[in-house]
């Protein structure tokens, strides 16, 4: 079965200063309880701030490297998760099922990908 990953971007500057809700948590938490027990989550977790993060760049013929905070970004990567489908259809499903746990709030986008194998 192919396996997906599903990127989280989120919008560093609007979202909540305190984080997700206690109520977010706990639907999210039921989600992730059974998509697991599903047997199609593989691994997920959130990320640190981009504040935190290093860029490094090849451009050029020459590398550069940017510590966080990115201010020229939008949106960046928030999180992520590796599961295993039977097609794209499904990872995109549950993806839709996890955007929906969030409060009309928060501004999130997720990118599904298949990962290649070989």
């Amino acid at each position: 079965m192919p396996r997906f990953l599903t990127m989280i971007r989120v919008d560093e500057k609007n979202a909540p200063a305190e984080g997700p809700s206690p109520e977010l948590q706990e639907r999210m938490g039921k989600l992730l309880e059974e998509i697991t027990k599903a047997g199609v989550m593989l691994e997920t977790a959130g990320l640190t701030p981009s504040s935190e993060g290093t860029r490094v760049t090849w451009s050029g013929g020459r590398l550069s490297v940017t510590d966080g905070p990115f201010t020229e970004s939008k949106e960046v990567i928030g999180g992520y998760s590796i599961t295993q489908c039977k097609d794209k259809a499904e990872a995109v499903e549950w993806t839709r099922r996890f955007l929906r746990t969030h409060e009309e709030h928060w501004n999130i986008t997720a990118e599904v990908r298949e990962i290649a194998e070989g």
